[in-house]
């Protein structure tokens, strides 16, 4: 594992942070601050705060051009009342806010970017009361260095909030171009490991987006990067979105958690069904991915589509899943000796999306698991 001097001390994402991002469902065209507002007291209304969800994060489009002075100039039109009041409407909520930008000349949507700005961007957010930014890679410069580019805007942030008493959350977004986890831990609190999700299961597409399995495999063999602090992000959450089964959906959604991964729904939580909140508010599952630990789970077996998953939780347990990638429903074990525990051990196996305690086993515990889906159980000695 790093050593902990490794991550970024500016106090932030002890665990994975949780909240809502725009761009998934409203992208540019439905962005606007009337969704932010009804964004923010569904969140409370409907149990996500008490859940831990704390963020609500505006993505591309919410700025227009930069004034004569180099200053930001927010979109006037989708966004009226200026990000200052929408910011203090959603701490008003007892939520945090988060804005986006991007370390080249224009941001992907064709808005403009940070770069050259980074510190007098960094400070006007400080004042705005911005609590979190994700900084994306389009538009950058031949040659252009994302270590050196993600590094300046860290220091521009932290000289922001010497200035301002106002610590802002860094989320890095090169897509995992650079291999941020060898060198992101000192730099920022997560950094995106893949390019951008797709709302669907397995669909990789030729331009770099991921189904949930291909993210997966991808988040496998860097799972010891990851920690308080500093996290890998296989992007943003899809469940609710419509291109995947509810089954798939909990396969996803068990899965990040399992990633320690951060949770940020993409869906139009003001308006979602009854089967999607039962989802992003499993609080025992949400409790595997907050787990103070901290350690990334990881695959321990595979055998063809079916494999186990394992995390190592902070009471000495851990969180398990059984996942089927194949087209029918099959039997799937966990042997103990794969997840840490002599085989002789007995061990208390909860299902945490039955809400079942299942009793006492021995060597192995075994479930039937639905195609595309999941058995996520706890283990505890």
């Amino acid at each position: 594992m790093p050593s902990p001097t490794r991550a970024l001390d500016n106090g932030l994402a002890r665990t994975p942070p949780m909240g809502w991002n725009s761009w998934n469902k409203f992208a540019c065209d439905g962005l606007n601050e009337k969704v932010v507002r009804e964004t923010a007291d569904t969140m409370v209304s409907n149990g996500m705060k008490d859940a831990g969800y704390q963020y609500v994060n505006l993505d591309d489009c919410w700025q227009s051009s930069r004034d004569a002075d180099g200053n930001i100039v927010v979109d006037a039109v989708h966004f009226p009342s200026g990000i200052k009041a929408l910011a203090d409407y959603v701490h008003s909520k007892g939520l945090k806010f988060g804005l986006y930008s991007d370390a080249g000349t224009l941001t992907c949507a064709k808005r403009p970017g940070s770069i050259g700005h980074e510190y007098q961007d960094a400070l006007q957010y400080a004042k705005w009361g911005v609590d979190y930014l994700k900084e994306d890679w389009c538009s950058t410069l031949p040659g252009q260095s994302a270590e050196s580019s993600y590094t300046l805007m860290r220091d521009a942030l932290a000289d922001a909030a010497k200035k301002t008493g106002h610590p802002i959350l860094f989320s890095l977004c090169e897509w995992g171009s650079n291999k941020p986890w060898l060198w992101a831990g000192p730099v920022g609190n997560m950094w995106r490991s893949t390019g951008d999700i797709q709302d669907c299961w397995n669909c990789k597409k030729d331009w770099g987006g991921n189904g949930v399995v291909q993210i997966i495999d991808q988040l496998d063999p860097i799972y010891s990067y990851a920690g308080p602090g500093h996290w890998n992000d296989p992007d943003m959450l899809e469940v609710g979105n419509g291109g995947m089964t509810t089954e798939e959906n909990r396969s996803h959604f068990s899965l990040w958690a399992l990633l320690a991964a951060p949770l940020l729904a993409g869906n139009d939580i003001a308006n979602m069904s009854a089967d999607t909140k039962q989802i992003l508010l499993n609080k025992e599952v949400i409790a595997v991915d907050q787990d103070p630990l901290g350690i990334q789970g990881h695959r321990v077996r595979k055998s063809g589509d079916l494999e186990v998953w394992s995390k190592q939780l902070a009471d000495g347990g851990r969180a398990v899943i059984l996942l089927n990638r194949g087209a029918a429903t099959a039997s799937i074990s966990a042997d103990w000796a794969d997840i840490g525990y002599p085989p002789t051990v007995m061990a208390t196996v909860r299902d945490l999306w039955a809400k079942k305690d299942m009793g006492k086993f021995a060597a192995n515990y075994t479930a039937q698991v639905p195609s595309h889906g999941v058995v996520m159980i706890r283990v505890n000695p």
